[in-house]
This record gives C-alpha cells, structure tokens and sequence, in this order.
C-alpha cells in the first residue's frame, strides 16, 4: 500500500482492494488468557503441542509461529505466580526442532537486545534461518527493569532511555554480521580447488554498547538474514520500528479507528526514514472466537471469558491491586471491604498497571461494581483487557477484510485461548469464508518468510 493510493481514493471506497489477511499464530511465553484447565487442553512444555499447533497453522497457510519468551517467571508480592501458564523452552532450541517438521511457515523467536549479546545472537539467529531454509524471523525486544536484570550479571543497569539506542546498535551489529559472506562466498562445485571463493568480511565495533571483533561462521539464508519484527509502540518505538523493522506486533488488534491511527502514523514515519509506505508489516495481536451459529456466539465468549479468569485468577488480579493475598476471600462475592495499601503497583507481573495508584483503581472498581452489582470476579472480568474479534465465520472474514483492504493492518498474530486446539475452528471455518472472499491465499507462493510477507530484500542489500 501506498500514500499516493490512499490519496487517490474517494469517499466510500476501498483503498486497497486486493489486499490479502496475512495470519501469524503467537504462542505466548506467559499469561493467564490461554485455558488449561479444560480436558482439550494440553502442555506448555511438551513437544507434541508445539508440532499440534504448527502444523495446524501450516495447513492453514500462516506465515508465521511466533513464540513469545520471557526471561523471568512473574511474580506478585515476591510469590510465583502459579495462576500463570509458564514453562517454555528455549525458542531457538523449540523453533530449530519445528523446521524439521514443517515446510513452508516462518519460524519467529523472541530475543532480548539487553540481556544478549550481537556476535553470540545473530549467529544462533542466523543459524535458525540456515537451517530451516531462509524462514526465520526475530522479534527484537528491549528490557529495562531491574527485576529482569537481576538474572544477569550486569543487573538492571539500563536506563529506559538506552534500552533503544542499545537495540539499534545491536541490529546493526546483527545485520553486518549476516551480511558478511557474500551470496558467491561458497564454491558451487566440489571439484573447485577451494570452498571458499567469495569473501568473507570480519566485523570490527568498538562503542559504548558493544565491542565486537569477529569472523563471522555461517553464510546467508535464501532470504538475505532473519525478518525483524518489533513490538514497542511508544513514541521511541515506533520510531525504532520505522528505523528498523520490517514487521511489527502491535497491541491494536480490536479497535478498527485506533488500528487505522496507529497504522497511519507508522507509515509518516517511514516516510521520515527514507522507506517506502509499504515497507512494513503491522499484525496486531488479537483472539478470535468463532460460533458456527450467530445465536451461539455470546455464550462461547462467555465460556472463553469464564475459563480463561477463574476464581483464583480473579482474587490474583484483585489481589494485584489490593497489594495482599486475597485467597481467604469467595471470588463470586464482593470486593474487599479494606482499602489497599498506598502505593505503587509493582510491575513484576507485567507492565498492564505498572506504577498505577491502588486507590484510585479500587474507587473505580467499587463505583463500577455498584453501579452494575458485580462480584469480584465479574469486575475481574470487566477490567481484564481483551482484544479481539467474535463472530461467525462469515461475519469475522468480513471485518477482517475490511481491516485490511481500508489499510488498518496487513493482517493479525492470533492468540489462540486454548492449545494445541485453539487454531482448528479458524483454519477449518474461518480461511475458507476468507478464501472465499478473495482476501486469503489459497497456496504458499514462496518459499522463504521474506516471501510470505510480500517484504522487499533486506534493507542493508538493497
């Protein structure tokens, strides 16, 4: 898509008619949206729920399986979190078992620019993306707090305001890195005299973030090196992203004005960068629950809703603001008579209401909770952010469609609420109303991820 196109068009129509729904599964690292306690649920450990998963995703023509990772279990005053699923692998290690099972799907893993190091990542990354035949990706995430940061020996040293001078310095290390050997730099014959006859280019960098002095070990994948994806949507990451990035994971899956604002600005700011306005993917997270009958739509939201917080994952999230451990109380009753203690929300269990005041959230959940006359658990429920679209079939592959053909977003990373099932109803019901629409592909047209997202070469080979 286009500046120029979406200028050209008038009132009423549709500025990219042939646009395509581009679907990505993002297989989260911790959360308690994702059910376990129902009997089709299975392991967030075990291998076969990662192969379920990708196969489904597939055979459902994705582009990509995208696993999220943290660094540190979450924690609510200094307990584990044990209404958390949690339990990953290494993503490299699971996304380099998955590129022997699968063909054609990308293989994306989260990697912290803070607590890693370029010459040690980027080879690993560049080794992914050999190994599975150009299908990597990588989700460049920064860190900043020192909770995380206790893990590692440089602690939470970063200021918030490096963590993305850090990351760019990191991707540009990365990239010279992967572009060290050049596409000749291996014989093609093994009767030539030597294996190499190209050149390889040694990686000196000496700064304030790094110091690197390296040969570099593995030539370029078919697709030129990993595909960056990015996820920060702050004034500094969105101009990170613009910089950077070739596909970014925003969190404006559900909203379809605030989708457009968001995507308009990314596009100003790769103008402001030198790049072309469709020179990047933006695949908001988002949870889609399907009914095959509109009279059955509300009560499967209602049974997602009522399985993903529980009782004891309502008196957590309570709990969370009250700052105590509310287990004594009865989750289908009323908010804590007590108000909670004076202080900041520590952000250990994530950044949702990191540093907010507690009394001024519980005077707004007490006035919701009279108003509407709801248990602790419903208010739970109302204040949970959810994202998503909930439908039929068809009337999901309608505002799906729309979404991308007005230009909100180039398609959506599904968070599936129930592994390794959680895909079936949207590969089986809903790609083909898409299909159908003209608004899916119905084959894999390429071979590498690069391919998948329609993305020009890398930036630095172009």
């Amino acid at each position: 898509m286009t500046d120029d196109h979406a200028a050209a068009t008038g009132p009423g129509e549709v500025p990219f008619p042939d646009a395509r729904v581009h679907f990505g599964i993002f297989f989260q690292g911790v959360n308690h949206s994702t059910i376990w306690s129902d009997p089709a649920s299975g392991s967030q450990i075990d291998f076969e729920t990662f192969r379920r998963v990708a196969t489904t995703a597939e055979r459902g023509l994705f582009d990509a399986f995208f696993l999220g990772e943290g660094l540190r279990l979450r924690e609510q005053d200094g307990t584990l979190l044990d209404t958390d699923i949690a339990g990953r692998p290494d993503a490299i290690a699971q996304l380099a078992a998955l590129a022997g099972i699968t063909e054609r799907i990308g293989l994306v893993a989260t990697q912290n620019t803070t607590y890693n190091e370029p010459a040690d990542l980027a080879r690993r990354l560049a080794g992914l993306d050999v190994l599975c035949g150009g299908r990597a990706g990588w989700n460049a995430v920064t860190t900043d707090n020192a909770w995380t940061g206790e893990n590692f020996r440089r602690g939470g040293y970063l200021d918030h305001a490096l963590r993305y001078e850090r990351a760019a310095e990191f991707l540009r290390v990365a990239r010279e890195i992967w572009d060290s050997w050049s596409d000749n730099a291996i014989a093609p014959s093994r009767h030539s005299p030597a294996w190499l006859q190209g050149d390889i280019r040694p990686v000196e960098r000496d700064n304030a973030h790094f110091r690197v002095s390296i040969t570099p070990t593995l030539p370029r994948s078919p697709q030129g090196h990993p595909v960056i994806f990015q996820a920060g949507v702050s004034p500094a990451g969105r101009d990170f992203a613009a910089a950077h990035a070739e596909v970014i994971f925003s969190p404006y899956g559900t909203n379809f004005d605030e989708a457009l604002d968001f995507s308009r600005d990314i596009r100003r700011r790769l103008a402001g960068n030198g790049r072309p306005a469709d020179d990047i993917r933006i695949l908001p997270g988002t949870q889609i629950v399907l009914a095959e009958k509109q009279s059955e739509v509300e009560e499967k939201v209602r049974w997602v809703l009522e399985n993903q917080i529980t009782g004891a994952t309502a008196l957590s999230l309570v709990g969370q603001v009250w700052g105590r451990d509310l287990s004594d109380l009865d989750p289908d009753g009323p908010l804590p008579q007590d108000d909670p203690v004076d202080s900041a929300i520590s952000g250990t269990r994530g950044a949702q209401r990191d540093g907010q005041n507690r009394l001024e959230i519980a005077q707004r959940w007490r006035a919701l909770a009279e108003e509407q006359h709801l248990t602790l658990r419903q208010v739970a429920v109302a204040t949970s952010f959810r994202s998503g679209f909930r439908g039929t079939p068809g009337q999901v592959a309608d505002e799906l469609t729309r979404w991308v053909r007005h230009g909100a977003t180039d398609g959506f990373n599904i968070s599936p609420y129930q592994v390794p099932t959680g895909l079936d109803e949207i590969v089986d019901w809903l790609v083909p109303e898409l299909q159908e629409r003209g608004s899916y592909p119905t084959a894999y047209t390429g071979a590498t991820l690069r391919d998948h997202l329609g993305l020009r070469p890398p930036t630095t080979r172009r």
